[in-house]
């Protein structure tokens, strides 16, 4: 008759602290961003708009003609984050003969962006997006707890459609991909 009454009692715990887990999780759950399924390839781009490095607004329509890497990346001054943006400064020379304008996104202030451009001599912009709306609106997501962007890339068609989104970028190999890509692209199009 004990253990009858033990495990009823074991039971009642269970459900409840079951109910307690299932709480949580959904409080937790509406606490984080939502954030847009990645976009396919063939789709429009979102038009957004954000401040440069120099506190100037750039737009994603100022490109229109142009197909533009919109690199989006963690931290300013991380390991992973310099090799990367170091590695498109050297192949830059390619993206000019390409057409292509490249332009680094993440959260991080006018005043960061602008020290990092500087110290590693980026020919490229880079713009904030402080509360992550941009990477929102595009599908890009944040790492967990923290918050930074996920390194991953979007390329843009001349025609203002993507043609890739990368969605797990590997800064040793990031550039070559992306530059194989847009050459690709534009033997193909008129």
């Amino acid at each position: 008759m004990r253990n009858t009454g033990l495990r009823a009692y074991t039971q009642v715990i269970m459900k409840k602290t079951a109910r307690i887990l299932a709480s949580l999780c959904l409080f937790t759950a509406s606490l984080l961003p939502a954030y847009a399924a990645p976009l396919q390839p063939g789709a429009a781009v979102p038009e957004f708009s954000a401040p440069n490095q120099d506190g100037k607004t750039v737009k994603l329509s100022d490109f229109k003609g142009t197909p533009v890497l919109l690199y989006f990346y963690p931290k300013d001054e991380t390991p992973g984050c310099t090799k990367q943006a170091c590695s498109l400064r050297d192949e830059f020379a390619e993206f000019k003969k390409l057409g292509a304008v490249v332009l680094g996104i993440s959260r991080q202030d006018q005043a960061s962006h602008q020290e990092f451009k500087k110290k590693h001599k980026l020919p490229f912009d880079l713009l904030v997006d402080a509360d992550g709306t941009i990477a929102e609106k595009l599908g890009v997501g944040t790492m967990p707890l923290i918050g930074f962007h996920k390194r991953q890339s979007l390329i843009v068609g001349k025609d203002g459609k993507l043609l890739k989104f990368m969605g797990d970028v590997d800064p040793d190999t990031h550039t070559a991909q992306v530059l194989a890509i847009l050459k690709d692209h534009l033997k193909s199009s008129p």
